[in-house]
Formats: C-alpha cells, sequence, structure tokens
C-alpha cells in the first residue's frame, strides 16, 4: 500500500503568490506630485526651475485686475483712426440727400405732395448766402420740388438751376447758412487704375443717408451704352470710371473721391443683375466740370444742332439698304435721315430724307451715337462740318453750319 499525506501533497502543489509594483508605484507618484506643488512656491521665488512661470503669473493678475466683482470686463479703448477716416470725417458733411417731390391727386382728387424718390447730391461750391449741388439728371427728373438733407438731418428746399439728359448731371442751389463747406475738387485724367476710391451717398435711402464705401479704381475710360427712350435701343454712350467701391440705388449723385479726399467723380449707375457684383460707375469730374458751370451760369447745356432723325443703318435690313437706300454693297456703316426739320442747318445744307451719313469731318460714322458724340464732344455752336453722305447709291459732300437747338 501507498503511503499518503494530505499535508505534505498540498504544499507541494499549491502556487506561490507574487508580490504588487503596482500600489507602491500610484502611492509614490502622489506623493511626489504633493510634495511638488508644496515646494513650487519656494522653487519659484528662488528662481531653480529651467523655465519661466512668471509671464503666465502676470496674466492671471491681468486678467483678474480687468474684472469687477460681478464678472464683467472693462471696455477697451482703441485708436483706429486712419488716414479713410479722416477723409471721411472731413468730406462727408459736402455730401447731401436729395428728396424729389412730386404732386399727386389722393382719393379725393386733392394735390398733395410726396417723395417720387431720393438719391444724393454733393456741395462743390458755397458763393456768398448761396450753395451749389451737383446730382444726378435722374434724381430729379419730374420734381415740382426739391429738398437737400444735410448731414445734420435738416432739409433745405432746393431750386433747379440747370439739367443735362446725355451727362446724367444736374446743379441745384439753397442757401448756404447751415452749410459747412463743399468739397474739394480734384482731377480725373491723373487717377490710376488701382489706386484706392472712396464712394459716399444715401444708398436706399436718406435713412443710410453718409453711408461710406471703399475700393480701387478698376478702370478708366469705360464706354456704357444709355437707351434714354427705353426703345431697346442705345442714344448715347457715356464714358464713365469704374469702381469696385459699392454703388447702390440711392448713391446715385453721390461723390467719389481719391485718398486725397478730392472729388474725383459723379456716382451715376450700377449695372443691377444678379450675377454681377462690386461694378460701379461715376462720371469723370474732368468732364462733369465743364457741363456743371454751363449749367450754373446758363441753366442748360448748349449743344449744336444738325436738325434730323437719324438712326444706324445696322438696324435696316441688307434687303433695303440695297432696295430703298441704294447704298452700295461694301458700304456697312452709317446713319440714314429719316426726317429733316425745315430751315434747320441739315436742310440748309442740301441734306434730304433717305441720305445715308457715312463720314463727318473725314471721320468715318459708324452710328447715331458716334454721330452724336462728334457733335457734341468736337463741335462748337457755329462751327462748319463737313458731312459726306450717299445718295441714290453715290458719294456727295456739303458743309453745315451749326446752330443750337434753342437758336433754332
Amino acid at each position: 500500500m501507498g503511503y499518503y499525506d494530505d499535508h505534505s501533497s498540498q504544499t507541494r502543489h499549491q502556487p506561490k503568490k507574487k508580490k504588487s509594483w503596482a500600489m507602491p508605484a500610484v502611492v509614490g507618484i502622489i506623493l511626489g506630485a504633493v510634495l511638488m506643488i508644496l515646494a513650487m512656491p519656494a522653487l519659484i521665488q528662488s528662481d531653480l526651475l529651467p523655465y519661466d512661470l512668471s509671464g503666465a503669473e502676470d496674466e492671471n493678475r491681468i486678467v483678474d485686475e480687468d474684472q469687477n466683482i460681478s464678472g464683467n470686463t472693462q471696455s477697451v479703448e482703441v485708436d483706429v483712426t486712419t488716414q479713410v477716416t479722416e477723409i471721411v470725417e472731413d468730406v462727408a458733411p459736402a455730401v447731401v440727400g436729395v428728396v424729389n417731390l412730386q404732386s399727386r391727386a389722393n382719393f379725393w382728387q386733392e394735390q398733395e405732395e410726396g417723395e417720387a424718390g431720393t438719391g444724393s447730391g454733393v456741395i462743390y461750391k458755397v458763393d456768398g448766402d448761396t450753395a451749389y449741388v451737383v446730382t444726378n439728371h435722374h434724381v430729379i427728373q419730374g420734381a415740382d420740388k426739391v429738398e437737400v438733407a444735410l448731414a445734420n438731418e435738416s432739409r433745405i428746399t432746393a431750386e433747379i438751376v440747370g439739367s443735362d439728359l446725355f451727362t446724367d448731371l444736374a446743379v441745384l442751389k439753397m442757401p448756404s447758412e447751415e452749410v459747412e463747406k463743399a468739397i474739394p475738387i480734384g482731377k480725373s485724367e491723373n487717377i490710376k487704375v488701382g489706386e484706392p476710391a472712396i464712394a459716399i451717398g444715401s444708398p436706399l435711402g436718406l435713412q443710410f443717408s453718409g453711408s461710406v464705401t471703399k475700393g480701387i479704381i478698376s478702370g478708366k475710360q469705360r464706354a456704357i451704352p444709355q437707351d434714354f427712350n427705353g426703345d431697346g435701343e442705345a442714344d448715347w454712350q457715356a464714358d464713365v470710371i469704374q469702381t469696385d467701391a459699392a454703388i447702390n440705388p440711392g448713391n446715385s449723385g453721390g461723390a467719389l473721391i481719391n485718398i486725397e479726399g478730392q472729388l474725383i467723380g459723379i456716382n451715376s449707375m450700377k449695372i443691377a443683375r444678379s450675377a454681377v457684383e462690386g461694378i460701379g460707375f461715376a462720371i469723370p469730374i474732368d468732364e462733369a466740370k465743364p457741363i456743371i458751370d454751363e449749367l450754373e451760369n446758363e441753366g442748360q447745356v448748349k449743344r449744336p444742332f444738325l436738325g434730323v432723325e437719324a438712326y444706324s443703318i445696322s438696324d435696316v435690313p441688307r434687303g433695303e439698304r440695297s432696295d430703298t437706300l441704294k447704298l452700295p454693297e461694301d458700304v456697312d456703316n452709317g446713319v440714314y435721315i429719316r426726317t429733316v426739320e425745315p430751315m434747320s442747318p441739315a436742310s440748309k445744307a442740301g441734306l434730304e430724307q433717305l441720305d445715308v451719313i457715312t463720314e463727318l469731318d473725314g471721320e468715318p460714322i459708324q452710328n447715331i451715337i458716334e454721330l452724336r458724340q462728334h457733335l457734341y464732344h468736337d463741335k462748337k455752336v457755329g462751327d462748319e462740318m463737313t458731312v459726306t453722305f450717299y445718295r441714290n447709291g453715290e458719294q456727295q459732300e456739303t458743309t453745315v453750319t451749326l446752330v443750337s437747338q434753342e437758336d433754332f
């Protein structure tokens, strides 16, 4: 029989327990952290640390000082004065709102005065007791009465001195007693593409009067066709400054100024398309100033008058050009005369209905816009003008002595 010993067997087969190291490590870390926290002030004071914690203390101290008991922070004053802000502060009082008032019949068929529209204007001259304002023709068109809204929100009744459709300019005058200053006049011929431009006006109405937008000069001498009678055909072509300073409805007639605070353009138009942003236009001051002076002195712009109703032959079907106008096949440009006013300069020079004008003073004329531009830009009342035209397929020439329409 074998010998069996329970005690020795149990001792022989039971595994030995391993000593745990995790608990002492945790206790050691905790004790080390506590000691480090307790020793930190003494180490900082003795400058024994390899890095600087004084900045953090300063930041905490600044935050603590800036906060009051309620937890609110104190306001911070920052000087944001720049050349632009100084210019705007100086020039803004010279830019005004212009209110177009028209009489309308109410329910009782009584005439009452109401706003037909608003725009902007620029005080360009103060002469004694009178201040002069330039704005756009379309801003005051059809007005029975015009009011000027100053920067101090007061309104002054103004008189329309004169207005011009083709340049879209108008001049007003009013008492100067509340006028602070007139705007300095600059030169538009010296502007460069890319230079800063500032637009001031009353976009979307007088509640936004004095609004300022800033951009650059995007282009010079842009030619923009204009349709005055709404027939879908261009009647005139305006030479304008292009800028990306925001110009919205109501800005018309306001100021476009350079970085020196000088007036370089009269804001006039904006391309209103959903796909187009940042394209605005202004009438160059070099072109506007002679018109402004003439409107101020004469009340109107006297332009040379030819006395014909004419249309571009590009609008005439090709078959009609040969059958009705009797034009040679190689003549593709010019204007044909539909009617001639009796006793007009054209009539006295022998021009007739269906004549086709192709040159003025030896310069080719492509369409009715070029004919008007040659008349209004290059000629004066009393000048003679050589007209080259076709009649019944034959080229002829005559000389016209120009007069003003007012004198005709």
